[in-house]
């Protein structure tokens, strides 16, 4: 009888070393709002899939697909979408195919929402009711924060409620994999509005494939104030209970 193969032996993170490595990545991402224009090697952006695609999925579905865009092909996006936002008459056509925020807002969620708004408009002094600043901010947005690598996710429209789930386990470890190669991002659904604009920039089957989200990959700018920015959590007493 032929011995089963064994299971390739992985390196030992159990260890203060390992464990301080593996939380470091975790807790050091933040969403990042003003990039360096410094390119990332494609090298990288292939390894950080590459390792995402670990996450796990029902049934090994692998239910993501990416859309990886730099040099004009990123640029040619960002012009199409920033038109469309510095043009109100153009506005109106377009919006988000899915509901990504609830429809109506209640406490604790929306304070946590208004804070971080604040916050953030805080560090870069815009004042409240000064709507030109925060249309500008707002556009910032669209220019994947001047990152040099931006990524549209879709997901095949046959997929149920599960494979999001899924997809949202396999977008965490971009940005974890992201942080231990000394990358940062920012996932965006602000992107979802303008879905339609992807679909045809990419030139999805919008029968089948559907826009999920996208994300801004580069390295942070260590000088802008909004990357200060950190947002708080609630303690674990918070959100967990525990039964004995």
């Amino acid at each position: 009888m032929n011995a089963s193969p064994s299971c390739p032996r992985e390196p030992d993170l159990i260890t203060p070393e390992g464990i301080a490595t593996v939380d470091r990545a975790i807790t050091s991402r933040r969403s990042i709002r003003r990039f360096l224009p410094t390119p990332v090697p494609r090298s990288d952006i292939e390894d950080i899939l590459r390792v995402a695609s670990r996450a796990p999925s029902g049934t090994n579905t692998q239910p993501w697909k990416v859309h990886v865009l730099t040099g004009e092909s990123r640029q040619t996006l960002v012009d199409k979408i920033m038109a469309i936002h510095n043009d109100p008459s153009q506005q109106a056509q377009h919006g988000e195919e899915y509901d990504y925020y609830p429809r109506e807002w209640v406490s604790p969620y929306i304070d946590r929402r208004r804070k971080v708004g604040w916050d953030l408009y805080g560090l870069l002094n815009i004042a409240k009711g000064d709507k030109v600043r925060m249309h500008e901010q707002q556009g910032r947005n669209f220019t994947y924060f001047d990152a040099p690598v931006g990524m549209v996710f879709t997901i095949d429209r046959v997929m149920g409620r599960g494979s999001w789930l899924d997809y949202g386990m396999f977008l965490q470890n971009i940005m974890v994999a992201a942080r231990a190669r000394g990358l940062d991002t920012c996932p965006q659904a602000a992107f979802n509005h303008f879905h339609d604009v992807l679909e045809a920039h990419l030139g999805l089957d919008k029968t089948r494939e559907m826009v999920v989200a996208s994300m801004a990959l580069g390295y942070a700018d260590p000088d802008a104030i909004e990357n200060t920015l950190l947002t708080e959590r609630e303690p674990v007493s918070g959100f967990a209970t525990f039964r004995d």
